[in-house]
């Protein structure tokens, strides 16, 4: 089918880029009671990823949503991206997908409707792969258009992959580059070279899945994925729900082809800025850190990698297993530290 809408031009922010600044988000959950149940193992208190619930000694459950607005001019594009992020939050927490349910906002008035079956399928192609099922959903009318999943997983309840679960000597991992935010926004101006914009979107269409396994494989305790908040803003979520410092090595970050230059040029997502309010309070700079390598770390990631923690001596083994089933820039970024002064240590 041909295209016959741009959805790229119904939108200011897209993808995770259009989360609420995490800084309002928090004050608005602190004055909520915190649930609580003896089968509830994870829950809002630290950020985490996605709900998880034990149902027996053998099984517990994982639960999350995410949607968003598009990312991209193509629906099947959107659809598969949308869902890959709506995914990795089952991944993130070392779970496999069960079944998952569409969450959709579109104008039936102004977009044609064959963009929207494009969405749906490609929504269905990454659920498909990551092993589960599409068992229903939900649509309103709605500007801009919008598309996620609501998706359960199942995991071991002594499995349970969190971000409270760092350690000090702890070696971080980071499965993907970042830069997506950029990169779309330099595509929505017209600066973004079509080859780098390209290889973001496929960067995002990637599941996580993979990396899931390559983390339970090697008995990893923490983790959490990149999206909306940046590297720096989950980073910080996981230090603080652990009690560590994380030192972050910024020239051992990978970036995606093409993001360092944009954001040169001055081409900065509006989340970025976001994203450092929420964080420098409890970040440290280093001394002459690049402003565009400071920032880029805050870039609002859609469908980013995994982040997480391994003891040292698995760190080599881990990153060769992740080169081998397809994260071909996965590295180590830095380490947990014994908890300082800050939640986090950006050196250069």
């Amino acid at each position: 089918m041909t295209q016959p809408f741009d959805l790229l031009t119904t939108v200011e922010y897209g993808g995770c880029s259009a989360k609420l600044a995490p800084g309002l988000l928090a004050n608005v959950l602190r004055h909520l009671e915190r649930p609580t149940h003896p089968n509830l193992m994870v829950d809002i208190s630290t950020h985490d990823d996605a709900g998880v619930y034990r149902l027996d000694a053998e099984t517990a459950l994982i639960q999350t949503l995410d949607f968003f607005s598009p990312v991209c001019s193509d629906g099947r594009t959107f659809g598969r991206i949308a869902a890959a992020n709506a995914l990795s939050d089952v991944f993130a927490m070392g779970g496999r997908v069960l079944t998952a349910m569409n969450i959709v906002g579109f104008p039936a008035s102004r977009i044609p409707l064959e963009v929207l079956g494009e969405i749906l399928a490609g929504g269905q192609e990454k659920v498909a792969e990551a092993g589960g099922i599409i068992v229903g959903g939900h649509t309103i009318d709605d500007w801009p258009p919008k598309y996620g999943l609501s998706v359960t997983g199942v995991v071991h309840p002594e499995r349970v992959i969190t971000n409270a679960g760092l350690r000090a000597g702890m070696v971080m991992i980071l499965t993907k580059p970042i830069g997506t935010g950029t990169l779309v926004a330099g595509q929505r101006v017209g600066l973004a070279r079509d080859t780098d914009y390209l290889l973001a979107l496929a960067t995002m269409e990637q599941l996580n899945r993979a990396g899931a396994e390559t983390m339970q494989a090697l008995d990893v305790p923490a983790g959490t994925d990149i999206t909306g908040f940046g590297l720096l803003g989950h980073a910080m979520q996981m230090a603080d729900a652990s009690g560590v410092t994380l030192r972050i090595r910024a020239a051992d970050v990978p970036l995606l082809n093409g993001a360092y230059e944009l954001a040169e040029t001055g081409c900065l997502p509006g989340a970025m800025f976001r994203n450092l309010e929420y964080v420098e309070q409890k970040t440290r700079f280093a001394s002459g850190l690049d402003y565009s390598m400071k920032m880029l770390l805050l870039d609002p990631q859609t469908s980013g990698g995994l982040f997480f923690g391994v003891a040292p001596e698995k760190a080599q083994q881990a990153v060769q297993r992740l080169h081998e089933v397809g994260y071909a820039r996965a590295a180590v970024v830095g380490e947990a530290v014994t908890r300082g002064e800050c939640s986090i240590e950006v050196v250069r």
